[in-house]
């Protein structure tokens, strides 16, 4: 943390909305459980470092989107034998920022599949396909990508734009 994050970003270069990655001021990322609980973490993760960036004001936000894309990660994306307890986890959060001008939040899972939205669900006690309708809503853009190289899977990011 604190870094340029060039060396994080490296294997999420080609994932990133088309914004210069070396052009980022401040990099901060974290690994997340195949557990429901990871989605409070990643909020308290995205809380600290909004915290250290004063982006506080951003929050809430900023957090519902994290919120939303840990939770399609967690259930869209792993395999359903993923051990709940493995060594390497399979999600990962990072959050960046382009000095007074952007965050961009972005989630890694090892999934190929393509993220979907949906606008409506038939049955409406499931919030299944309602969570990026809400990222498409609170954030400025979102968009997706497959990893490149050897790494397996997608990242799935939403950028806001600040100030």
């Amino acid at each position: 943390m604190g870094t340029n994050g060039s060396t994080m970003l490296e294997p999420l270069r080609q994932g990133l909305p088309p914004i210069d990655p070396s052009a980022v001021s401040d990099a901060a990322s974290v690994a997340l459980p195949a557990r429901y609980e990871a989605v409070g973490s990643a909020r308290q993760f995205t809380r600290k470092t909004l915290g250290q960036w004063d982006l506080d004001e951003r929050f809430d936000d900023i957090a519902l989107v994290v919120s939303e894309l840990v939770t399609n990660a967690l259930r869209h994306a792993l395999p359903a034998d993923t051990p709940r307890d493995q060594q390497d986890p399979p999600v990962r959060l990072h959050l960046m920022h382009w000095a007074a001008t952007r965050l961009v939040c972005a989630v890694r899972d090892p999934s190929d599949e393509s993220p979907v939205a949906r606008e409506t669900d038939d049955d409406f006690s499931a919030e299944s396909g309602r969570g990026l309708f809400l990222v498409d809503s609170f954030s400025d853009s979102w968009g997706w990508h497959p990893l490149a190289g050897a790494l397996r899977g997608k990242v799935v990011w939403a950028l806001f734009g600040l100030g």
